[in-house]
């Protein structure tokens, strides 16, 4: 919750969201546990507000914001969703990709990049949606039947939140579209030829409206009959959070993947180097549509989380900045942790994650450290494509996001950069981001996005501390160890670890036809 006047956050609450990894390389998530969080960090936050004297009947706004591309199909009479959520960097939908590749001409992945901005690759919607009407019964027969709705998270909440079955309003925002691989970034709406060539039925898709207007009012909860006004896509929130209002104005957002957006204005610039055209923003029914390049890249706090939950060489999120402060160093060893492939800028979806460079030295601080250079390391190889496509270097880096708490990241960035890194704050930029879209609505009003009005933000400031050499070197290695992560994974790898012998063919043959010689051979001398 925040002052629409100074924009200063007044309370919060957070739950962790449970990731469900049933299958190697797959992530889903329970689309009813996400709007059960949301429900418990709306009331918690209330309850805190009204400890602190503050009353909940002066919020006059909510925003929605979402990690994009995840998919969730539910069923409109029955308000329950038909599957789990497909989370953004599940990797299922490989083959998927692969088969459509092959009915377009020369399997050029970038054939649609001119119509949606984007690479054909498992991150978005479309191909995710298409493994769910290929996989799953339940949506087949509910599209038949008329019951099927589409969304990324941002439908499903605005859907459940402002009824549901009982009249929910199902729309998405122009941001949360452009991620979908359905959505023409030009005419600003879905586009018929695409959903022709993923086979998706419009009728299931959710209506597409501005980033900034009221949807529908609150019919739950402490907040009922509050509007829903602002809903953008979070790395979208984090651009509008961090006031990037201007041609060329950039920010990195430090989540579970880390993701540098660089605002182009009204003009749709398509990257040379890997990079993604996407919507920043439409801050208004009738305001313009604006524009950015984005670089994505699949893990950065989910490097920390799997040197948490899967090696178990820290208990907390927190003890990996101490284990790399006591290391100071990666003493040669370099984590990729490319566990869901490579994106930007290289779209590898063959790569895999690697630690190189290990010797009877290397212990748990040093790949520790590793796991927070490689963060800075993806955040250069994007930075180095932004410059290159822009053609002007940024000066300094903004960045938000949960992991930029930890110091010695951000310390370590700015060395590999070689540019002043820039953080405010306040780092949950992205519900800011998400609360000025909501109080800028028209209806609503209670947040100026007028330039003269945009208060300063307090920030903290990193300076590069070693010899831009050294950072040269130690970033060459890296794209040494990168180049090692690829070409890992085929999709044509034996589903279920058959290693009979018969598996391969010569050697097969060759009993086969030894067996059938011997038994001929007794034949005749019988």
């Amino acid at each position: 919750v925040f002052n629409a006047k100074t924009a200063e956050l007044l309370s919060h609450h957070q739950v962790e969201i449970q990731q469900k990894f049933p299958k190697e390389g797959w992530v889903e998530q329970d689309p009813k546990e996400i709007l059960k969080s949301v429900h418990e960090c709306v009331e918690r936050t209330c309850e805190k507000l009204q400890q602190l004297n503050i009353d909940i009947t002066n919020i006059k706004a909510i925003g929605v914001s979402n990690q994009r591309e995840t998919t969730v199909v539910w069923d409109k009479t029955t308000g329950e969703p038909l599957y789990n959520a497909i989370v953004w960097l599940d990797l299922r939908t490989q083959s998927t990709v692969e088969r459509l590749l092959k009915r377009i001409p020369g399997k050029n992945k970038s054939f649609f990049k001119f119509r949606t901005g984007l690479p054909l690759s498992t991150y978005f919607s479309a191909v995710k949606l298409r493994w769910l009407l290929d996989n799953v019964e339940e949506i087949r027969q509910a599209v038949d039947d008329g019951r099927a709705m589409f969304g990324t998270i941002d439908s499903w909440l605005i859907w459940s939140l402002t009824g549901g079955k009982n009249g929910g309003v199902h729309c998405t925002d122009v941001t949360n579209a452009s991620r979908t691989m359905l959505f023409n970034i030009h005419s600003l709406d879905w586009d018929p030829e695409l959903c022709q060539f993923f086979d998706i039925p419009m009728e299931i898709l959710p209506k597409v409206r501005s980033s900034s207007e009221i949807y529908g009012l609150m019919k739950s909860g402490a907040l009922t009959g509050v509007p829903i006004s602002g809903c953008l896509g979070d790395q979208s929130a984090a651009l509008v959070g961090q006031m990037c209002f201007q041609d060329g104005q950039a920010k990195n957002t430090y989540g579970t993947g880390c993701f540098l957006l660089c605002n182009t204005g009204h003009k749709s610039v398509f990257s040379e180097h890997g990079l993604l055209t996407t919507i920043a923003y439409k801050l208004g029914r009738d305001k313009p549509v604006c524009y950015a390049l984005e670089g994505s890249v699949a893990i950065a706090g989910a490097v920390v989380r799997w040197l948490r939950d899967n090696l178990g060489i820290v208990k907390t999120s927190q003890e990996v900045e101490k284990l790399a402060a006591e290391a100071g160093t990666s003493y040669g060893c370099y984590f990729v942790p490319a566990f869901s492939g490579l994106y930007a800028p290289y779209w590898e979806p063959s790569a895999r994650g690697i630690i190189c460079g290990l010797t009877q030295f290397t212990n748990k601080n040093h790949i520790a450290f590793a796991a927070l250079e490689a963060v800075c390391f993806q955040t250069r190889e994007i930075l180095d494509a932004m410059n290159k496509d822009c053609g002007i270097p940024l000066s300094q880096l903004q960045v938000d996001g949960g992991m930029t708490n930890n110091k010695v990241l951000m310390q370590l960035q700015s060395d590999i950069l070689c540019i002043p890194v820039v953080k405010p704050s306040m780092p949950e930029t992205t519900a800011l981001g998400a609360a000025m879209a909501a109080g800028a609505a028209e209806g609503v009003g209670i947040w100026s996005l007028s330039p003269g009005d945009l208060t300063a933000v307090t920030c903290e400031r990193f300076e590069p501390q070693i010899n831009p050499e050294e950072s040269e070197y130690r970033y060459a290695r890296w794209k040494k160890a990168v180049m090692k992560s690829m070409g890992w994974e085929t999709s044509e790898a034996p589903s279920n670890g058959d290693t009979s012998i018969f598996c391969s063919l010569p050697l097969g043959f060759f009993i086969m036809s030894s067996m059938i010689m011997l038994i001929g051979a007794k034949y005749v001398s019988g």
